[in-house]
């Protein structure tokens, strides 16, 4: 029987994201599969956190795909980029944590892909006029990525709703970064 990769990342996120500690073999039984089934498919923990920091990665830029940041103002891109990063946030809120993959020069290239897309977002809000000009694209950014990853783990832990994930991210970035008169 051939084994679904996706699933089993999925599988993997879900448990991860509400138990960052959960051991290989919980992972496997989160997946339905048999620890060394799971062992053929990723070699150790290492393995498979690169591989969800890859789906999380390939998330994002879907998200900012969809999120069309070139179309209306910068605020409403905002606005439709959390909204269509939400799907993607336990995941992002799990791979926050994971600082192993922050370190060294073995980081990912999609991180930096993503950081200027995010930053691009943040300059053309500057430059609009729309957005404060004292915090950098790469410190709005930076908010950005550790609300969306509160954001992830309130609504998990159930102190927010679902509902309003998209709402307190954005009010709260914009609150912060709006060009005050």
């Amino acid at each position: 029987m051939a084994v679904d990769r996706d699933h089993v990342l999925r599988s993997a996120a879900a448990l991860l994201t509400r138990r960052s500690t959960a051991t290989m073999d919980e992972v496997a039984r989160a997946a339905g599969i048999s620890r060394a089934t799971l062992h053929r498919q990723f070699a150790g923990r290492d393995a498979l956190v690169r591989a969800l920091e890859a789906l999380g990665i390939e998330e994002c830029e879907a998200a900012l795909d969809a999120a069309h940041l070139d179309d209306g103002t910068a605020q409403e891109a905002l606005r439709r980029l959390v909204r269509e990063l939400e799907k993607a946030a336990g995941l992002l809120s799990f791979l926050y944590t994971e600082n192993q993959l922050f370190e060294g020069e073995e980081q990912h290239e999609g991180w930096a892909r993503l950081d200027a897309r995010f930053a691009a977002l943040f300059r053309r809000g500057q430059d609009s006029g729309e957005f404060r000009i004292d915090l950098t694209p790469a410190w709005l950014t930076e908010a950005l990525y550790g609300l969306i990853a509160s954001g992830a783990w309130a609504v998990l832990e159930g102190r927010v709703a679902t509902k309003d994930f998209t709402f307190m991210i954005v009010e709260l970035l914009l609150g912060g970064a709006l060009r005050r008169e």
